[in-house]
């Protein structure tokens, strides 16, 4: 039993790369051999599937991070620093439009100004 126990530990941390076919493939195999229950190979199939996703899903958080990492580093934009510039730049174009349009009423431009 230990030894299915393993095969079924190294089956689930492969999973970030295999595909449900796969698996129920080699369960089945396992099933072949004696070596699985038939009525264990659904509940096993179940698991080491939910087990893969579990892991692509670490292991996409993990590239995730690490690609963050890296672009901080150097010092690359990432989105959201481009988003917060953008709502900057629309706050300055607003201020620059009402300040053009008080020196227009005083009938001064806005480079003759001085305050």
């Amino acid at each position: 039993m230990s030894d299915l126990f393993k095969k079924a530990i190294s089956l689930g941390v492969g999973l970030t790369i295999v595909s449900k076919e796969k698996v129920e493939k080699v369960v089945e195999e396992l099933v072949k051999r004696g070596e699985l229950a038939p009525s264990e190979s659904k509940a096993l199939v179940d698991r080491l599937i939910e087990r893969g996703e579990d892991e692509r899903g670490m292991f996409k958080s993990v590239v995730q991070e690490q690609v963050q990492r890296v672009l901080k580093e150097m010092k690359i934009p990432v989105q959201n620093d481009i988003d917060e510039l953008e709502e900057r730049i629309a706050v300055l174009e607003r201020r620059l439009a009402e300040l053009d349009g008080i020196s227009h009423l005083e009938g001064t431009s806005a480079e003759t100004r001085t305050d």
